[in-house]
């Protein structure tokens, strides 16, 4: 996508790179919600249609990483078969 990944970066700065670089003009929500059965933060996008939940991670910080690369490998995906991207959900709060 354009980035460069160091193999001493963690997660959580290839997602801040990632993050200055394309998801600066994404606004998908990014759902983090905590599983009791399955002892993991599930990660969901409701913008996107299928799967309520995409990716998950044993901490918050591993959740979010995961998150973003899942988001990645969506918009990769709808672009590869020419599908139009769904329109994020937008809050206007004052």
């Amino acid at each position: 996508m354009g980035y460069k990944i160091n193999f001493f970066q963690t997660k959580t700065q290839i997602l801040v790179n990632w993050e200055n670089k394309k998801m600066s003009n994404l606004k998908y929500q990014m759902i983090i919600q905590w599983s009791e059965s399955d002892n993991c933060f599930l990660v969901g996008f409701p913008d996107f249609p299928g799967q309520q939940w995409r990716t998950h991670g044993e901490t918050y910080q591993l959740a979010v990483a995961n998150g973003v690369e899942a988001l990645e490998s969506l918009i990769i995906a709808y672009e590869a078969t020419g599908d139009t991207l769904p329109e994020p959900t937008v809050c206007n709060a004052a």
